[in-house]
């Protein structure tokens, strides 16, 4: 029997396989959320699709997105990064990862760890929402504006609305998997 899925997904390996193993199961290890963070920085006008063909280019480039290594960057890791060409050669991008990484230590001193300041948000709960059809899932919300607005106050870059929507969907704060979907109510 196939599995039925939200149809962003449909025909495209990389994108399914990531639907159904990563896309909206709760992440609450700082390391990955840090990734997380990157990659959606990165995606910020473009398709996820190519950054999710360029993940494993990204994990070399960026130390396996270390974001205690990540947060020493020079400007002669800025360069490399400029002339990679596996990875989104972007300067702004590339600085906000560096920028990020530094605000992401700084909440989790704060915090004790980053999980613990961006679950908060949900009540340390993902929300689960009871979309039928692909035009109804929002690009953000007042929480993500929300969101985004304290992380622009501590100095974060690319990371607006839209983006930490997206974040919050690739982190399962929100499940937004179609009603449809085998994983929609899937029990984390």
């Amino acid at each position: 029997m196939a599995k039925v899925r939200c149809e962003w997904c449909i025909g495209q390996e990389i994108y399914e396989k990531y639907h159904d193993e990563e896309w909206g199961e709760p992440v609450y290890e700082d390391q990955l959320l840090y990734e997380l963070l990157l990659l959606e920085s990165f995606q910020a006008g473009l398709n996820w699709l190519t950054i999710l063909k360029k993940r494993e280019q990204f994990r070399e480039a960026f130390d396996q997105f270390d974001y205690q290594k990540i947060s020493k960057y020079t400007n002669e890791d800025v360069f490399r990064l400029l002339n990679n060409e596996k990875i989104i050669r972007h300067r702004g991008k590339i600085e906000a990862s560096i920028t990020n990484a530094k605000g992401f230590i700084k909440i989790q001193d704060e915090y004790n760890s980053f999980s613990k300041y961006i679950w908060k948000y949900v009540d340390k709960e993902p929300i689960l929402n009871s979309f039928s059809k692909l035009n109804q899932v929002p690009s953000q919300t007042e929480l993500s504006q929300n969101i985004s607005e304290d992380l622009r106050k501590r100095g974060f870059k690319f990371l607006g609305p839209t983006t930490i929507y997206a974040f919050m969907q690739a982190s399962g704060m929100v499940n937004d998997h179609l009603t449809y979907c085998f994983k929609h109510k899937k029990s984390v």
